[in-house]
């Protein structure tokens, strides 16, 4: 199997040499890393190609990495149907370097862009309806940067005097706590207060 994938990734990387930057058989899966600007060219040929003929488009999603300069990767899923095989293809982008979309050539591609954009804030260029598709459209953020509080920055909620959904600042009830998640049997190796009281 990692035989053949490798000669696939040849293959494609040889008929696409200015577009492709590389390939990796990793874990029985082919992997293409591809110029962010030639997206639409390597997907197009990688559905049209006949050693190919990846025709589904099952997701595109973003990876963060908030120490890269780029710090995105935006990964596309595809499966052939006919050769009985997955590939994934990555491009690397930053927060102001838009990827041209793919709608054009995988329909199934506006939803999973959206989501991408959603989600990371990856921008697509030519995507026909480029908004939010998961959070409020006055959603501040983007919830799976890396960087992104795990609160959130504003709380949703009913108020009754209103008689309408409010948004809030976030509120921390609770000072910072450090859990040592041990089992209550080990038992800890300090004192949590009150125990004096079990001493007595």
């Amino acid at each position: 199997m990692d035989e053949s994938l490798k000669e696939l990734g040849e293959h494609i990387s040889g008929m696409l040499e200015d577009s492709v930057l590389g390939f990796e058989v990793a874990y029985g899966e082919l992997t293409i890393r591809a110029q962010a600007q030639a997206i639409a060219r390597v997907l197009k040929f990688l559905r049209d190609d006949p050693a190919c003929r990846f025709s589904t488009l099952l997701d595109i999603t973003g990876v963060d990495y908030p120490a890269r300069a780029a710090r995105f990767d935006v990964v596309y899923h595809l499966l052939s149907m006919f050769q009985n095989h997955r590939i994934r293809v990555t491009v690397t982008t930053s927060e102001d370097v838009a990827v041209p979309s793919v709608v054009p050539i995988f329909p199934a591609a506006n939803w999973y862009e959206r989501e991408t954009f959603d989600m990371y804030g990856v921008l697509f260029s030519g995507h026909p309806d480029l908004r939010r598709i998961l959070t409020d459209y006055g959603f501040n953020g983007y919830p799976l940067r890396k960087d992104f509080p795990l609160t959130g920055y504003v709380e949703v909620r009913y108020d009754e005097d209103q008689k309408r959904v409010v948004y809030e600042p976030v509120k921390l009830v609770q000072e910072f706590r450090s859990f040592d998640f041990m089992s209550p049997w080990e038992g800890a190796e300090y004192l949590l207060p009150g125990d004096e009281k079990a001493e007595g």
